[in-house]
């Protein structure tokens, strides 16, 4: 009985509470928000703020205004002012109305009634609470301020500690869930406000949007809407548009020709939280029902899917002396390479091709069931001969011209080392068709080695990278009866657990090209909380699991971001079930795919037919873009920022695609994903 109350607590600790947001109205008072503990209040200088210049890279010449009538239809309550300029007059409207959802949803309108054209204009939403230091959550780029990115190179991602001063506001086309929250970690308080994006008519750069984010003042923290202008860090006017740095973004004024009405939406919500770190759930939540990304039959079948990632894949089988496997580059390159986990991901075909074997011999281009049982058998016996170094590291690239092994990192180890797992663990269960023999001495030697590793008393990993060993060490618990892998495991679990539960430091590390908060890190977390709950059946497990995945899923896009002309437009690109890379590199990839079906049976468990449906959006939407041959590039660039290529211009990044970096992982997570959804029963 112990251990089901203390279940229901753990899994109460993830869900938000519920509240119901109400506006506050009232002769001269400002406008503002209420859940009954909580407020959240228009600026003291007025409702509505316009700027009416520009100076060193930012508005200015603000002025302010209050309502000066209130009005009530249904349920809209609509507040009326305006604003006289020496150019003309300003009408201003606000219309609120309580949503299904429990928030406040709002539309501000803007009618501009001068003679002529109001030029270096600034339109704005703000949105003050009380407080300092709180912390800030925007998907996709920035986590609880992103400390363990600022302490490797605060030059390289956005940071936020809530100083005074602070500002960190971006572009509305840069977020995979537009909304931004705030959290009060001492008054387990939190706020969110979820905005529609929108491009801005009349403004001077030519694929201008709203932007959204918030800037720390003295004793309070502002929400803020503006018609264009962005800046992090500390500088104005600057994008995020490179892995390591930031390019000037300016002049994001707009100008209002006579007649010209611009009109923002918005909700507002506000709720008490059960824990600390755990206030970006329920607005993570609210997105998934505003946007409903659900429909998967928009995106391309599950078996063409499957056919087509199987038969690039055939492509990249590489033979040299007594070498073989799936290369990690395309093999009309000079680089010959088999690389384990990562990029490479040349372990993963051991286990995907043994479970889609039915599939693939019955399908319109039929693979020859002895060949598919030859390339398994001999690609792992190979990689099973890999060397370990003497930090207990095991080689991960072999050079096909040198016909040497170098280069290992936990990252590439982890992930190799749960696909051993699962290859052996699947072929047991079809006794006689292979000889698993080498893979299971290699997968002992690893698991013993990782084993030593963690449970080490001076074992303190610096990143999340190290949660990889977390799967590979519980199954291989299972697979040989051995309790000392369970214990590695455990203690792995409980120590990232510990570490990031309350998002003093987001999940980070878990990609090799990024020192920041990333989904990988996440997903690392994630992927071991949930192997750990599925063997050990221990309740805590399954509530660290649901948040590493809500973590996971704020990096997913849940809807179609218009784009500029450019490759992107020209294939009709749908940017929904995408996801972000990282706070550093703000791409999108097609990593999502690789843990859709922890998505999904993360849904089952928990009832929750919203993640079962996303689950397979993701899977399907990221076979976009894949050409006839079957491979596709992996970074899509939805917002102002680019990796490869010509990165001059910021103006001209974003809609633009890289389709040659065309390492083997986007092809080997689809396979391996969709062995998984077929092991699961799941139809996708």
């Amino acid at each position: 009985m112990k251990k089901f109350t203390f279940f229901i607590s753990l899994m109460l600790a993830a869900v938000p509470l519920p509240a119901q947001t109400r506006l506050l109205t009232g002769d001269g008072c400002p406008v503002a928000f209420t859940d009954g503990a909580d407020t959240l209040r228009t600026p003291s200088e007025g409702l509505w703020s316009i700027a009416t210049g520009w100076k060193e890279d930012w508005p200015c010449g603000w002025v302010h205004a209050s309502p000066q009538s209130s009005e009530q239809s249904g349920e809209w309550t609509i507040l009326r002012g305006s604003i006289e300029l020496p150019q003309g007059k300003m009408l201003l409207t606000d219309s609120y109305a309580p949503a299904a959802d429990g928030m406040i949803r709002c539309i501000r309108r803007f009618e501009w009634k001068g003679p002529d054209t109001l030029r270096h204009a600034t339109l704005s939403v703000r949105l003050q609470r009380r407080g300092n230091g709180l912390s800030l959550f925007a998907p996709g780029i920035v986590y609880y301020g992103n400390s363990n990115g600022a302490a490797v190179n605060p030059d390289a991602v956005p940071v936020w500690t809530g100083a005074p001063g602070e500002f960190a506001i971006f572009e509305d086309h840069r977020y995979p869930m537009p909304f931004v929250m705030l959290e009060d970690a001492t008054g387990l308080r939190a706020l969110a406000v979820h905005t529609v994006p929108s491009p801005v008519r009349g403004a001077v750069l030519g694929d201008q949007w709203w932007s959204l984010g918030a800037e720390a003042r003295d004793g309070l923290t502002e929400v803020v809407l503006l018609s264009g202008p962005i800046g992090y860090n500390g500088t104005r006017s600057v994008a995020k548009a490179r892995q390591k740095t930031s390019m000037r973004y300016a002049d994001t004024w707009i100008d209002l020709e006579p007649g010209r009405i611009i009109e923002k939406e918005f909700y507002v919500d506000l709720y008490g939280i059960s824990r600390k770190g755990s206030g970006f759930q329920r607005p993570l939540y609210s997105s998934l029902d505003r946007y409903k990304p659900y429909d998967a039959d928009r995106f391309a079948g599950f078996d063409d899917i499957v056919e087509g990632k199987a038969r690039f894949a055939a492509s990249r089988w590489l033979e040299k002396g007594d070498a073989c496997g799936f290369d990690m580059y395309d093999l009309r390159r000079d680089r010959k390479h088999i690389v384990m986990g990562w990029c490479g991901q040349a372990d993963s075909p051991g286990y995907s091709l043994q479970v889609l074997e039915p599939l693939l011999s019955d399908s319109d281009d039929p693979w020859d069931v002895a060949l598919i049982r030859d390339r398994v058998q001999r690609s792992l016996d190979f990689l099973s001969g890999c060397p370990f170094r003497d930090d207990g590291l095991f080689c991960v690239r072999y050079n096909c011209g040198t016909g040497k092994w170098d280069q290992g990192d936990p990252v590439s180890c982890g992930q190799a080392m749960y696909n051993f797992a699962m290859a052996i663990e699947y072929a047991r269960k079809h006794p006689g068709t292979y000889d698993t023999s080498k893979w299971e001495a290699f997968l002992r030697e690893a698991c013993g080695k990782a084993s030593d590793r963690i449970l080490a008393c001076k074992w303190n990993p610096l990143s999340t990278a190290e949660a990889f060993y977390i799967a590979p060490l519980a199954i291989a618990s299972d697979l040989f009866g051995k309790p000392r892998y369970r214990r590695a495991a455990e203690k792995a679990a409980g120590l990232f657990a510990g570490r990031h539960l309350e998002m003093d430091g987001c999940y980070w590390g878990g990609t090799l090209d990024a020192t920041c908060e990333d989904k990988e890190g996440a997903w690392a977390a994630f992927q071991g909380f949930l192997e750990c709950y599925g063997r050990f059946k221990d309740a805590k497990y399954l509530d660290w699991a649901k948040h590493a995945m809500d973590v996971c899923l704020s990096y997913v896009v849940v809807w179609d971001i218009p784009l500029p002309a450019g490759r992107l437009a020209d294939r009709g690109f749908r940017s929904t079930g995408w996801t972000v890379v990282s706070p550093q590199n703000q791409h999108l990839d097609v990593y999502g795919v690789l843990f859709a079906p922890e998505v999904c049976r993360m849904g089952r468990l928990l009832g929750d037919d919203r993640l079962v449906r996303l689950s397979k959006v993701m899977y399907r939407t990221c076979y976009q873009l894949t050409d006839a041959y079957g491979s596709q590039g992996e970074q899509i660039q939805h917002t102002n920022f680019a990796q490869h290529g010509d990165m001059s211009n910021v103006y001209k990044l974003r809609g633009g695609y890289s389709e040659t970096w065309t390492v083997f992982w986007i092809t080997a997570h689809f396979l391996n994903a969709a062995a998984r959804f077929i092991e699961a029963g799941e139809e996708i």
